[in-house]
């Protein structure tokens, strides 16, 4: 199955961005060809002008905190075992700790790194790290892969608060949402969304052997789903056959 999401606000448009940053950026640190490590530090530098945002950090901790108070109120239930509840709610006060400590913008102080900022406004340009452009980072590419490893580690480590408590939230606003098996008549869905509750991401699971693209859009009262089917010159055209797929929404 193919899972798409999509989400309901910017906040969590900005979450489902960095997560997908931070994935890649792991899959390329943990390979040890220079061109992996090139592309390392070009999804890093991506990562900064996500999280430049001024109000990224202030966001994910009141989301932190907002996931502390409503999983507080689960105590003394005895449907829920207060070993597991002790456990969420630990991670969460860890992780609101970690990011709550980092001072200013996160990774600001990469911008006080020379070779970094260099490389960073030459990436940019098509072809723009050659060597004769960037001599030093030519050479850097010529180091084991040990030591560039290390390097990256280093750049990286002062996003790792952020990463970790970006992962809880998502992890958590998933498990909110249950799975429900629907059906596209004449391939387009629209559902009306309950009053008093607010969604913040729609997951979307569809079989790939139906060759079937889904073009999604939502607000806090209406989805509206419509399945494309592409055709040999690529182009997208939205079909009229009934398409089963599983929804959930989650808040």
């Amino acid at each position: 199955m193919i899972l798409y999401e999509y989400p309901f606000n910017e906040r969590i448009r900005t979450y489902l961005r960095l997560q997908q940053l931070f994935n890649r950026l792991g899959q390329l640190m943990a390979r040890s060809e220079a061109l992996d490590h090139h592309f390392a530090l070009t999804t890093l530098f991506e990562i900064i002008e996500v999280a430049s945002r001024s109000e990224l950090k202030s966001d994910v901790l009141k989301d932190l905190d907002r996931q502390k108070q409503l999983y507080n109120g689960y105590r003394g239930n005895p449907a829920i075992s207060e070993k597991a509840l002790d456990g969420l709610i630990a991670q969460l006060d860890e992780h609101f700790e970690a990011l709550n400590q980092v001072s200013g913008k996160i990774g600001q102080g990469l911008s006080d790194n020379d070779f970094l900022m260099a490389l960073r406004s030459r990436a940019v340009i098509p072809g723009g790290t050659c060597e004769f452009d960037l001599p030093a980072y030519h050479a850097w590419q010529h180091h084991d892969a040990a030591s560039r490893a290390q390097d990256l580690s280093q750049w990286v480590a002062p996003f790792g608060p952020l990463a970790q408590a970006v992962k809880l939230l998502l992890q958590m606003l998933r498990e909110s949402g249950s799975s429900q098996k629907v059906m596209a008549t004449a391939g387009q869905l629209q559902q009306n969304l309950p009053q008093g509750r607010t969604f913040q991401l729609l997951r979307l699971k569809i079989d790939p052997s139906l060759g079937i693209t889904p073009e999604i859009s939502c607000n806090r009262l209406l989805v509206v789903i419509r399945m494309m089917q592409q055709q040999a010159d690529g182009k997208l055209l939205a079909t009229t056959d009934d398409v089963p797929f599983e929804m959930s929404l989650c808040a």
